[in-house]
């Protein structure tokens, strides 16, 4: 089975953004606490719209939330 690919720093940029909570973040952004849970894991990777809905709400481009890690072993 294939590593997850694709890691985030959205825990580290809601408790900089004056520790915004989960819930706070999925309402911005339409999606749930448990959604927020999940991405910020690595248990499931967001839409292309969504990781770009949470960039947004963060003011930063799309690779400095979330960044792709291909697997080397092909």
């Amino acid at each position: 089975m294939a590593k997850h690919q694709i890691s985030n720093n959205i825990r580290k940029l809601r408790f900089n953004q004056d520790e915004m909570t989960q819930q706070q973040l999925g309402d911005m952004v339409g999606v749930s606490r448990q959604t927020i849970v999940a991405i910020e894991k690595g248990k499931y990777s967001p839409t292309l719209e969504l990781a770009f809905r949470i960039a947004h709400v963060f003011d930063l481009p799309l690779h400095e939330v979330f960044s792709y890690n291909p697997d080397d072993d092909h």
